[in-house]
């Protein structure tokens, strides 16, 4: 039952990663303290998880077979990629660490099923694309109601501080759903526990980790890719909460960080692309390319020193 703890051990990270693309772009406009994120964040992602969790899972498991002991490495090595990603303070896709962390340990055993990975790979890349677009058509509406209906400046701060709370608690809600299969998936699939059991233990894993180790990367993804105003932090975490929500219905868990940083793009265009910090794009970027082949290698090296050395 320990080799469960490397899948705790990757729901720490994912929180301690992703609880950026939920709050982010709030704390660093300080409109919402770090604390008050947090709790809401890690309330409604086992909400999530717990609710509708489960529906990711089996996409992630007919990749390939899984045992007790593949179900460990391959969630460890997924953790050890997040992790430094997050120390970094780059956020990145823990979906495409678990599903590099699969394929490396899969090509040792040989039992892979590559057939799923077509459509894994169309949602990656649909999902920062379909993030911003939905932020360019949020902004141009929010921009045409608030003309018409909000002059006061007070009532727009408080509507606009409640926005962030309420499209808070979704983003959080649809990352629960949506990546908890990335945390306990394998365990479930190799039979260690049941999906009840994966659902709760992920989700608790996940809060763990937006409480002790969220705020550096919160802080890269609110102020370093382009300076948004409070208004703007809403649409991008509507946006990203949107996205990723649509994708847990479906059942392919999906990156929220790919989807915060397709929106906060989207907004960045309208605003002009002088705006928009392009090293730090780069930076994301290249995390993106890197998590799975990274996570892929080192899943590889440590299932093949379990097999042929141990």
């Amino acid at each position: 039952m320990f080799k469960l703890f490397s899948g705790v051990f990757l729901g720490w990270a994912l929180g301690a990663n992703d609880a950026a693309n939920i709050f982010g772009t709030a704390v660093a406009t300080r409109i919402i303290k770090f604390w008050t994120a947090a709790i809401i964040t890690s309330v409604f992602v086992i909400f999530g998880a717990v609710f509708e969790g489960a529906k990711g899972m089996e996409t992630l498991a007919s990749l390939s077979t899984q045992t007790l002991d593949s179900a460990f490495i391959t969630s460890l090595a997924a953790a050890l990629t997040v992790t430094l990603m997050t120390w970094l303070r780059l956020p990145v896709s823990t979906s495409q660490a678990v599903v590099g962390a699969i394929i490396g340990a899969g090509i040792i055993r040989n039992t892979i099923d590559y057939s799923p990975l077509t459509k894994i790979l169309l949602a990656w890349i649909s999902t920062p694309i379909g993030a911003m677009l939905i932020a360019i058509i949020l902004y141009k509406l929010f921009s045409y109601v608030i003309a018409r209906t909000i002059r006061d400046v007070v009532k727009l701060d408080q509507f606009i501080k409640i926005g962030l709370v309420i499209a808070g608690s979704y983003g959080a809600y649809a990352l629960g759903a949506n990546n908890v299969a990335n945390v306990t998936g394998v365990f479930v699939k190799a039979g260690e526990i049941t999906t009840f059991q994966g659902v709760l233990i992920g989700g608790l894993s996940i809060a763990a980790g937006v409480a002790t180790y969220s705020k550096s990367v919160m802080l890269t993804v609110g102020k370093g890719i382009t300076e948004l105003s409070p208004l703007h932090a809403l649409i991008a975490v509507l946006a990203e909460a949107t996205t990723v929500y649509i994708y847990a219905q479906i059942g392919i868990p999906v990156s929220t960080s790919q989807a915060i940083v397709g929106a906060v793009i989207g907004i960045g265009l309208i605003k002009g692309m002088n705006f928009i910090n392009r090293q730090t794009v780069k930076n994301i970027v290249f995390g993106w390319l890197g998590t799975p082949t990274i996570a892929g290698l080192i899943s590889l090296i440590l299932t093949y020193f379990f097999i042929f050395i141990t």
